[in-house]
Order: C-alpha cells, then structure tokens, then sequence
C-alpha cells in the first residue's frame, strides 16, 4: 500500500506495514502505539512521532524523510538505510543495528538510554549532542563535533574521524577504539581511554578526572594535554606534551615537553619516560 499527505496513519495502535511507501508528506504515524514497519520505503518527514513501542526494520529513509523520528520511546531500528538528516531526537530507550547512515548530519539529540551496534554514519556533523546512557559498539563515523555534551557513555571497537569530539562531555569511556580528528576532548571531566589510537593536533587540553590506559599517538598529536588534569600511559612516542596542570603521564618517548610561563597551578604534572 502507498500513503502521503499529512497525518495519513495519526494514532493508529498495533499496526504492522509490508512493504508500504510513505511518499511525501507530515506526521505520517504520530501519536501512535505498537508499530511495526518491515521492508518500507519512508520518504516524507516527521514519519514517527511521539509513538511509544516500535520496531523499524529493512527500511529506506531517502533525503526527504528528514526528522523522521522525534518524542519516542521504545524503538528498535535494524538493518536499514537511511538517507536523511536529524533522524533521531528527545528518544528515550532506543537501539540501532546494522544501520547505514548517507546523512547522518544532526542526528541523535537529547536521546536517552541508547544502544548502537555495528552502525556507519558519513556527514555526522554533530551527532550525539546533549544524549546520555549511551552503549556505541563498532561504530564507524566521519563527521565533526561529536558526542558533544554527552554524558554517561561507553564506545568500544569504534572509528571516528571527528574534529572536535567529546567536547564538555562528563563520564565518557571508550575502549580499544581509533580516534581521529583535531582537539580531542576539550573540557571533558572523567574522560576515559582505554587501548586508543589518539590523530590529530592538539588533543586532550582543559580536561579534569582524565585518564589514558595504555595508549598510543599519532605523529600529528602534537601538543598534547595543556591544562589537563590527567593520569596516563602510553605507548611508543608523543610528539610533544604542553603544560598538563596536574597529575602523571608515562611514555615510552616525548618529542618535547614544553612547560612555559602560561602553566597553570599547581602545575605539577610527573612526567616519565620508560
């Protein structure tokens, strides 16, 4: 079947759709309960809205399916390829798997206890923003100004090339992961690394509670740390650490460790080689 226009399906409960196009139009299933969607084509915007309990599964969004799903809760999403920006906001108890994001700009704000599992996600400029309760494995993103904002989250097995990442984020640990872009974590508290690989100038500055586990750096990771209160290993060389604040850093190399006059108190950092 084929629906449009606005409101087509407005607070339908306990719904499954095969194989249905919703063509152009709003709100095609707001205001519902119940829904299942199997082998669906979505291409107007705002298609679930406010619905509680539904599971989406071998389905297209195309470009015109932007903020498609908003104010929901219990969603699972599966296997499917969505080509719209701004999919998921203020959700609460979703999880995504196996899902191909073409458009991932804007995506996932202020949601809630959130699973992700073996999801790519290209042009994600500011994903993740203000989310919390957040489980990410295998997640494979380009995009900038991730996470920002975020609280209460786990990555492992991940890669994000991001410029800007974890920016004033609180409780964040990300485990055996490559991350690459440039001002790493700026401001975070409790920011956790565990077996990353860590690109990109300037990475892990003004952080409080920051901890780095066995470690390793990129050769344009320059300038590492500056007014950071940290406590880290890392293997192989850093190019150069700048006024960490407080704290210990041990490494099997240090290009350059630059304590200047602009160091802050107590600017006492322990720094060691192997």
């Amino acid at each position: 079947m084929e629906y449009g226009g606005e409101r087509p399906l407005y607070c339908e409960r306990d719904l499954r759709l095969e194989n249905v196009v919703i063509h152009a139009g709003e709100s095609a299933l707001k205001e519902t309960a119940n829904i299942e969607a199997e082998n669906c084509r979505f291409e107007g915007k705002y298609i679930l809205w406010c619905c509680d309990g539904s599971v989406v599964r071998h389905c297209e969004l195309t470009p015109g399916a932007r903020a498609s799903f908003w104010y929901s809760q219990n969603m699972l999403v599966e296997d499917c390829l969505i080509d719209a920006p701004k999919v998921f906001r203020e959700m609460d108890g979703l999880t995504v798997r196996r899902v191909q994001f073409s458009d991932a700009s804007e995506t996932l704000w202020k949601c809630r206890n959130v699973v992700l599992e073996d999801v790519s996600a290209v042009k994600g400029d500011y994903i993740f923003m203000h989310c919390s309760n957040v489980q990410v494995k295998g997640l494979k993103l380009q995009g900038n100004y991730s996470f920002q904002w975020t609280r209460d989250v786990v990555i492992r097995d991940s890669e994000l090339d991001t410029k800007d990442a974890f920016w004033e984020t609180e409780n964040i640990t990300v485990y055996d992961s490559r991350i690459s872009g440039e001002y790493l974590g700026w401001y975070s508290k409790n920011l956790r690394l565990v077996r990353c690989h860590i690109g990109g100038t300037q990475p892990l500055c003004y952080a409080s509670g920051l901890v780095l586990e066995d470690c390793t750096f990129d050769s344009d990771a320059d300038l590492a740390f500056e007014y950071s209160d940290v406590q880290a290993t890392i293997k192989g060389n850093v190019v150069s650490v700048k006024n960490p604040r407080s704290g210990k850093i041990v490494a099997d190399s240090i290009g350059e460790i630059i304590i200047d006059k602009n160091i802050k108190k107590p600017g006492n950092c322990d720094i060691q080689l192997r």
